[in-house]
């Protein structure tokens, strides 16, 4: 996968809700080729915990897309630079977060793709991907961040009175 950092948990103290509370941090070296193998690698993981059963497929899209944004936007695919993943899962609930080393960016600059002129455009699809298909999303420090999370805890609806 890529170099582990920490990883605290225990298997063996499953939540209620789902599999086991687990916290890692890992990182990846920033190449395109690394991105596949590191994510299909996490999501084993991922999807043997169950901690968000009905919406891996939605966490993995999301997941692809940050790190390919860091990867390729953020560090410029320089080898020298890394890609770094934190990750909180248990209680029904995954919380990922992203950094790279790059310079960051304007979220205010990146284009409504759902606005008629901006349809065609080839840019900002994988931020509006990650909005979304995640509960959450956010950019922080300049955008060299990104902060995700994904819960299997269903809105409350309003019951129509009888």
């Amino acid at each position: 996968m890529s170099s582990r950092r920490t990883i605290r948990g225990s298997l063996a103290g499953a939540s209620q809700r789902g599999g086991p509370e687990i916290q890692l941090e890992l990182s990846l070296r920033s190449e395109v080729s690394a991105i596949s193998p590191f994510t299909d690698t996490l999501m084993r993981l991922i999807r043997k915990c169950r901690w968000v059963p009905e919406n891996e497929s939605e966490i993995e899209i999301a997941l692809r897309e940050a790190l390919t944004n860091a990867v390729i936007h953020g560090n410029h695919e320089d080898p020298e630079k890394r890609v770094y993943l934190g990750c909180r899962g248990g209680d029904g609930e995954i919380s990922i977060v992203i950094r790279d080393e790059g310079q960051g960016f304007e979220i205010a600059e990146i284009p409504d793709l759902t606005a008629p002129d901006n349809l065609a455009s080839s840019h900002g699809r994988g931020i509006y991907l990650m909005t979304a298909l995640m509960d959450e999303v956010r950019f922080e420090r300049g955008g060299t961040v990104v902060y995700m999370r994904k819960s299997d805890r269903k809105p409350f609806a309003l019951r129509k009175a009888r």
